[in-house]
């Protein structure tokens, strides 16, 4: 069948003349600020109702925990500040101690560790936050991450299986410990900058548990805020120290709990914090200890490897096999 042009011209040019007439409409719509606010918050609720689009960006860095957010007046954020401003100018001076004092490492040698955190003393523990699914009203676990009596940092608590009896929750039973966002003074987001290493070095003494180790690399879009690199940690349990070494070519990206199919390295430029989970699946119910001396970096130059998982990515020319 034929097909003549002069029709497919006459279908062209009538779409576009709809269209056009549609962008004229809207924008005479938009001319008053009372119209103009309707057509915004028509099209926001759009966006939000819309199953495709809520999927292309996050509402909150929190990732849905900050529903119940309270609003603060000018005059107590006001106060509040100057509360902080204090601490934030001592943050400052150290910062400026540092930049004039430093001395940039030239030679990363193998074997040496660089200790970012240990934990001896209370004042390193305030760096760090501890959270379960009772935070959230979503299980009856306990914990929380104190000195332990021979002076280390310890993460215990007991994991509850118990799920609340609200038709939305399906699981429960999980308890976290998270270093706090590296920042600047003054509120400055920062980064932890770990690029020279290959290796990520612990002392730990555990419980037999397996315990998960969490590396955030939160980037600058909003699909990148929950981007998070996993990796088990088997522990022996017993009275002894265990010295853990894991490659960083190692960790696998997940987000929100869910592995990605689209896999890669980390960017050891932009990390943001550091963490460990502990669940009780497989009915692993009951108490749970994690000791930790101290976390660090290493390089070393016999572990070449980039990356440990295959991808088996295919040209995008090719559409099947």
């Amino acid at each position: 069948m034929l097909v003549r042009p002069h029709g497919i011209l006459k279908v062209l040019f009538q779409s576009v003349r709809k269209c056009r007439s549609q962008i004229h409409q809207l924008s005479s719509n938009c001319r008053s600020p009372t119209a103009k606010s309707e057509v915004i918050l028509k099209n926001s609720r759009c966006l939000h109702t819309s199953p495709i689009s809520r999927s292309w960006w996050e509402k909150d860095r929190k990732g849905g925990y900050n529903f119940t957010r309270a609003s603060v007046s000018r005059k107590q954020m006001i106060l509040d500040g100057l509360k902080e401003l204090k601490t934030e100018i001592a943050l400052w001076q150290q910062e400026v101690r540092e930049k004039l004092e430093s001395d940039p490492i030239l030679i990363y040698r193998p074997g040496e560790v660089d200790v970012k955190f240990q934990f001896h003393q209370p004042k390193d523990l305030e760096k760090w936050v501890c959270t379960t699914d009772s935070d959230h009203s979503e299980g009856y676990s306990k914990a929380s991450f104190d000195i332990s009596p021979s002076g280390y940092g310890l993460f215990h608590g007991t994991l509850c299986n118990r799920v609340p009896i609200d038709g939305k929750i399906k699981r429960s039973g999980y308890a976290n410990i998270s270093s706090m966002r590296a920042r600047k003074s003054f509120k400055r987001d920062s980064y932890h900058d770990w690029h020279p290493y290959n290796m990520l070095v612990m002392r730990i003494r555990g419980d037999g548990r397996s315990y998960l180790i969490n590396i955030a690399t939160e980037g600058y879009f909003d699909v990148l805020w929950n981007d998070v690199y996993h990796f088990a940690l088997y522990t022996r349990g017993g009275p002894y120290w265990q010295h853990v070494r894991v490659p960083f070519s190692k960790f696998f990206l997940g987000s929100k709990g869910r592995v990605q199919d689209k896999q890669g390295p980390i960017s050891l430029e932009h990390v943001t914090q550091i963490g460990f989970t502990v669940d009780s699946r497989h009915d692993c119910e009951g108490p749970f200890s994690l000791e930790i001396d101290y976390i660090g970096c290493e390089f070393d130059p016999l572990h070449t490897e980039k990356f440990a998982y295959e991808m088996y990515k295919q040209d995008k020319y090719i559409v099947g096999t």
